[in-house]
This record gives C-alpha cells, structure tokens and sequence, in this order.
C-alpha cells in the first residue's frame, strides 16, 4: 500500500505571519521564510497530522491528501 501524500496551502490573504505553523510542524513541512512568511519547500515531507490547520489562529491553512495516482505498469 502506498504511502498517503498531502498538500499543504496556505491562504496568504489570511496568513498574519504568526509563526505558529512552522513553530509547530513535526517534519518541517512548514519553514519561516523571507520577513517570517511561511514557506513550503517541499509538500511531501508533509504527515497529514493536521497540527498546523488546526492551530492557525487566522484559519489560513487547509491542509488535503493528494487523489491516488495509478500507475498502469
């Protein structure tokens, strides 16, 4: 069984630039980035743990598990 991959986006009409989400990410999905906006360097480090969309005061992270891909082999 494949492994689940999520997609992190974050709404930056909403993002203050807290700093929560990359303070709080197990994997460092979510890094502080130029002038503390968060930045996503690379979305498959991402567990789907859903501890940044839920701690995100501004409600600015939506955090979603990829469609399957199927590989005809």
């Amino acid at each position: 069984m494949a492994k689940k991959m999520y997609d992190v986006n974050i709404n930056r009409n909403f993002c203050k630039k807290c700093g929560i989400c990359y303070w709080i990410c197990p994997t460092k999905t979510i890094v502080k980035g130029e002038l503390g906006r968060p930045e996503i360097p690379d979305q498959d480090k991402c567990i789907g743990c859903l501890m940044c969309e839920n701690a995100c005061p501004d409600f600015a992270i939506d955090v979603s598990e990829r469609k399957a891909v199927k590989e005809n082999v």
